[in-house]
């Protein structure tokens, strides 16, 4: 993985935003993305698997990251200009770097938790707060704790939901910034109290008997991957951008209506291939259970403003409040990404199920 991720790099270099913009007719678009190797990845790796983006006219380069906070060091150099992010690493590109949202992956709620191991005394407790009543854990139980976290992800978020149920804050206690895969490897030789990891680290860590205390969902948050794009260059070639979602709904649409024991070989096919990972058929339908993936016309509702801020634009603007009442972004940060504008609608509508739904 980190040497695949080492021959992305200097390829990017050899794709800046300008080898990107639209050439001759007959030229092929190259467009650079950015992603996790997580499920989120999966669509537009198989579209580009299927050929799918040279017959619509554009050349996906697909490039991986172990993390949002890892892929948004990236941006700037305009070394990807589409990609899958996290909501919170999506949130802080907008306020740096003027990134738009452009659509979804997924809703990872389920999928990121606080993990401890079986016998930690954190599992002692639960429903500490009547509110969230699945969740484990006390006050006294966690203050002083050593927990291993992505900074600035959704695991970030998470960690924070968790904490603040517990009232509890991230000064209570000792928190250790590692990457997801050296995270789970410290966590299994016995470093930290508890862990925070997405899938399919998530579920690895219960195949290795490791208890989940709390989740997104359990505290009734909803956790997007979302798309997203640089707003200047998706602004000067809306086509383009249109293009590149065109071809990862497709590829949702497929997963979605294909027989399931070949979305399964396929999806080992890409954590292989892709990430590295060699996945069972068991871990693999375990995706399936934990995500939620969004069609076209699930998109088209969530980012519609007919009535208001759409879905998206509230969910965002929920994860920044509550990150300014912790203290990761100031007040002024949270008046600059008020209203989550960065959140755009443009796009997805132009999108056809004509487009999503070629053979």
């Amino acid at each position: 993985m980190r040497l695949k991720k080492c021959l992305s790099l200097v390829l990017m270099s050899l794709f800046c935003l300008g080898a990107a913009l639209p050439a001759a007719a007959a030229d092929l678009v190259k467009v650079p993305t950015a992603w996790l190797p997580g499920q989120e990845a999966f669509p537009i790796w198989y579209a580009k698997q299927q050929g799918w983006d040279k017959a619509a006219g554009i050349d996906l380069q697909i490039y991986a990251f172990d993390s949002g906070a890892d892929a948004l060091r990236a941006f700037p150099a305009k070394s990807w200009i589409f990609g899958g992010l996290g909501a919170v690493p999506a949130m802080l590109g907008a306020l740096r770097y003027n990134m738009s949202v452009i659509g979804l992956g997924n809703d990872e709620a389920m999928a990121n938790a606080v993990m401890v191991r079986a016998d930690s005394p954190i599992l002692k407790t639960k429903g500490y707060n009547k509110e969230y009543p699945n969740i484990y854990g006390s006050p006294e139980s966690v203050r002083g704790k050593t927990i291993l976290c992505t900074r600035v992800t959704s695991a970030d978020y998470a960690l924070h939901l968790w904490l603040n149920a517990l009232g509890l804050k991230e000064s209570d206690i000792v928190l250790k910034n590692l990457e997801q895969a050296p995270a789970m490897t410290a966590f299994d030789y016995n470093i930290g109290d508890a862990v925070v990891l997405w899938a399919p680290f998530t579920f690895v860590g219960d195949k290795r008997g490791w208890k989940t205390v709390g989740t997104p969902k359990d505290l009734g948050k909803h956790l997007p991957i979302v798309l997203v794009a640089n707003t200047a260059y998706a602004t000067q070639y809306p086509d383009v951008t249109t293009n590149f979602l065109a071809l990862y709904l497709r590829g949702v649409k497929w997963l979605q209506t294909a027989p399931r024991e070949e979305v399964v070989k396929q999806f080992q096919k890409f954590y292989l291939d892709w990430a590295g990972q060699d996945y069972s058929a068991d871990l693999i339908n375990l995706n399936f259970d934990t995500y939620e993936f969004f069609n076209l016309e699930a998109q088209k509702k969530l980012f519609s403003t007919s009535a208001g801020p759409s879905q998206v634009q509230q969910w965002q603007s929920e994860l920044a409040e509550f990150f300014a009442s912790v203290g990761l972004i100031t007040e002024k940060n949270l008046k600059e990404i008020q209203g989550s504008s960065y959140v755009t609608s443009k796009y997805i509508d132009m999108v056809t199920p004509q487009a999503v739904t070629k053979q």
